[in-house]
């Protein structure tokens, strides 16, 4: 279907039928361990599994679960202004933007100053670090025939925790519900779903320093100004101060022009800091850092297994229908006055047949897709299995896929002050003429310069932007539609001597209309004159910096590939030991493609990982260790503007010990992840990840 782009996760929870009786899980652990900046923190989770079967026709379970701890702080305050040369960045850059300090991407270019940012405030003391997670769900299951089961299942997850995408947001109260209906036998299935989110409490870290940095700022005169004129004002006393007009201040110092504009700045841990916070966290839309949504999906999907019928091959046939229903109150969507809605259908068929003395497996499928933003889509796929002497399976495999743009890839309308990002759907832009008339953001950060340069050295500014206005390049950037993939895969699968499992696996795939991000300045002007050649106005507007920003949702132009191989082996040792081990090679191919207009791979090209354990090693005493290895490679998000963030190599131990005590159907686990507590970081801009250490207690008391 539509997501098997990127994979597919199968999870199958225990049949109460089969799997009776109560389970407990009590664990408790500590992480933080060895930070400058905090003190260790304690971890404890509980879980509860309850299935009861009253007879072979009627069976319940129920589930829950509770976690709470203190999460990884992200404290990278690499300074990533692009209104900086690299080798000016850093602390006493008067242009700073702190990767994890928010509110000081709010800058200006201040005449015979240079970009000077407002100050902004560190993760810590916006995000809530205290995060739990609550689970409950029930399903009750009954048997109509032997052949034939009805169900239903409601889950309920609450919980508070950070997220990364345009910026770091505080999923705070947030609440996920869904409920489930289904009947199923031997050749069918049938189920119906729906999945309800509300965000309650959740905020915009960036959005939430921006707002509280404009409830404090005073005039020259000492007052306290409009959240409306707060930048203007707080800019104008920072000039004020550098330049030598404001009274007891240095001049040409900029330390003390940021202490004089900085006067009455609300303090982190005080009551007027608290305060504003909390207004702000409530309040949505332009007017707040509050994140709404109150939304949902509904879907329902059926397969028939017709094999039986046919006989000739194993057929089957299936389809699904699923409805977005979007309500964000402004927050996310320009849905205040309109809800978004969003239909998708899709129908496939499937035939097997088994040839050679049931040694070789072909399948061939066909599936038909349709969003009713874009047009439809038809995906056949062919895959072979051949297996020799029932050990060794080798495998072939011709996909085509797609991936339609998420409902947030189309629809999202995110004002974050100094830029706004803008979903690609043509509907959600109308009105702002920003894919039709607007410059790219790499020929602004050439032009500027050049601009700059030629004012310095005593060129009038009129006469500087004609100059150098030919620097600009107009946008070309279409509405969005689904990425494309073309995949073929080769593998083999053996058991030698029945002592070791090999798996090697090889895959190269290409991808058209690649979905990305794009930056680009829209002026209020029109970007060609009527000599078809870059409008002077619209340059003036770059230059003075009066244009606005957008971070838009598109497709790539460029055709790229990627490719990959993998091995693995699983050895049986004497004893009971297993050894394990498996190595991956990734490779992505820009090919001619220009890098600026590709959404990034994001992943090692080296990985590798090693397993060594005993379930029972010495009387019930067992253990598995697990080390893991990648390469260092360039991290591209919206989060830092999709600019290159480096991911530093790491490696990390993982390490298991057990004991069961048999009569007493319980199990004692002690361990940890990343044992050897190096900081990690997986993704730019996110928190860095140390050690984890735990002690577990698991009872298990099936009921015979």
């Amino acid at each position: 279907g539509p997501v098997a782009f990127n994979g597919l996760l199968s999870l199958k929870s225990k049949d109460p039928f089969t799997y009776q009786g109560l389970s407990l899980q009590v664990k408790t652990g500590i992480n933080h361990v060895g930070e400058s900046f905090a003190d260790p923190k304690g971890l404890y989770d509980f879980a509860l599994r309850y299935a009861k079967a009253f007879n072979d026709r009627f069976a319940f379970k129920i589930n829950a679960s509770y976690l709470t701890g203190v999460d990884w702080y992200a404290n990278n305050y690499t300074d990533v202004s692009t209104s900086t040369a690299a080798n000016l960045r850093g602390p006493n850059n008067p242009g700073r933007d702190g990767l994890n300090i928010y509110g000081d991407e709010v800058s200006r270019s201040i005449t015979g100053i240079g970009v000077v940012s407002r100050t902004g405030y560190e993760e810590k003391d916006l995000m809530n670090y205290n995060v739990y997670s609550l689970k409950l769900n029930g399903a009750l299951h009954y048997r109509i025939s032997d052949d034939i089961e009805a169900i239903y299942q409601y889950n309920f997850g609450k919980g508070t925790a950070s997220y990364t995408g345009s910026s770091r947001f505080d999923l705070n109260n947030f609440v996920l519900q869904t409920h489930r209906a289904e009947l199923r036998g031997s050749k069918f299935f049938v189920r119906s779903y729906v999945v309800s989110e509300n965000s309650h409490d959740s905020y915009n870290t960036r959005s939430l320093a921006q707002f509280i940095n404009r409830d404090w700022v005073k005039d020259l005169a000492g007052n306290t100004v409009a959240p409306a004129v707060a930048d203007n004002t707080w800019f104008t006393r920072y000039a004020a101060a550098f330049n030598g007009t404001a009274s007891g201040v240095t001049a040409a110092n900029h330390p003390a022009a940021r202490a004089f504009a900085d006067q009455g700045r609300f303090i982190p841990g005080t009551a007027d800091f608290d305060q504003s916070k909390d207004v702000s966290i409530h309040k949505y839309g332009l007017s707040g850092a509050g994140v709404f949504s109150n939304s949902r999906f509904y879907h329902t999907d059926g397969q028939y297994d017709f094999s039986s019928a046919v006989k000739v091959v194993e057929l089957l046939a299936g389809g699904s229908f699923r409805n977005y229903k979007m309500f964000t109150n402004g927050s996310l969507f320009d849905d205040k006055e309109n809800k978004i809605g969003i239909k998708e259908y899709g129908a496939f068929l499937q035939a097997g047949k088994k040839l050679l003395d049931d040694k070789l497996k072909l399948t061939a499928s066909i599936r038909y897709d349709k969003n009713e933003n874009f047009k439809g889509n038809f995906t056949p796929r062919l895959s072979g299995v051949y297996t020799l002497n029932k050990v060794h399976n080798f495998r072939a495999s011709y996909q085509t896929g797609f991936r339609n743009p998420t409902p947030v890839d189309q629809f999202i309308h995110l004002n974050v002050g100094p830029i706004t990002i803008l979903g690609g759907a043509p509907s959600n832009s109308a009105g702002l003429n920003v894919y039709e008339n607007s410059f790219t953001a790499a020929s602004a950060n050439v032009f500027g310069p050049a601009v700059g340069a030629a004012i310095a050295g005593g060129t009038p500014p009129p006469t500087a932007i004609n100059q150098n206005k030919d620097l600009l390049v107009k946008s070309n950037v279409a509405y969005i539609k689904p990425e494309q993939q073309k995949a073929f895969e080769i593998g083999y699968k053996g058991l030698i001597n029945e002592k070791m499992l090999f798996d090697l696996n090889y895959y190269y795939s290409t991808y058209t209309d690649f979905l990305l991000n794009t930056v680009v300045l829209r002026p209020t002007a029109n970007v060609l004159g009527t000599d078809g050649k870059i409008n002077p106005a619209a340059a003036a507007e770059v230059a003075n910096r009066t244009v606005s920003a957008f971070q838009l949702y598109t497709n790539a132009t460029d055709k790229v590939s990627a490719q990959g191989v993998s091995a693995g082996i699983t050895y049986l040792l004497n004893g009971g030991y297993i050894a394990g081990g498996n190595a991956t090679l990734s490779s992505f191919n820009l090919g001619s493609a220009n890098i600026n207009n590709i959404a990034q791979f994001n992943t090692p090209k080296y990985s590798t990982n090693v397993t060594f354990g005993n379930a029972n090693a010495y009387k019930d005493f067992g253990f598995n260790v697990a080390w893991h290895w990648q390469n260092a490679f360039d991290w591209y998000g919206t989060f830092n503007g999709v600019r290159p963030g480096r991911i530093p190599a790491y490696s990390m131990v993982d390490l298991q010990l057990n004991k069961k005590l048999a009569k007493a159907n319980t199990t004692i686990k002690l361990g940890g992840s990343n044992v050897l507590n190096k900081r990690i970081s997986q993704a730019y801009g996110s928190p860095a990840v140390g050690a984890i250490y735990y002690v577990a207690l698991v009872f298990d008391n099936p009921l015979k």
